[in-house]
């Protein structure tokens, strides 16, 4: 697993900045990505992939100890889905 103080880290030494100056960089993506993801935008970043927001609609499930019938609340996630060059490099 690697951190964003890791990445930050990475960063830091392939571009010749303080550590603190790139955990801010690091920091200030992630949160542009997600403040993106709750105004419901997408973010595509060109080789890498975009993220989303997919919506859940509130369904029926069954509590596995009782077995009794449940709503589940609508919900919305946060996907990825990654470019072709991300996928090609994963498969090998």
């Amino acid at each position: 697993m690697t951190t964003a103080s890791e990445i930050a880290d990475k960063i830091a030494g392939d571009q010749g900045i303080t550590k603190a100056q790139a955990k801010i960089i690091v920091d200030s993506v992630f949160k542009l990505i997600s403040d993106a993801a709750t105004n419901g935008a997408e973010t595509s970043i060109a080789g890498f992939g975009k993220f989303k927001v997919k919506e859940s609609p509130t369904r029926e499930g069954r509590n596995p100890s009782t077995g009794a019938t449940i709503k589940i609340a609508a919900s919305k996630k946060l996907t990825f889905t990654p470019a072709k060059a991300v996928k090609d490099a994963l498969n090998g």
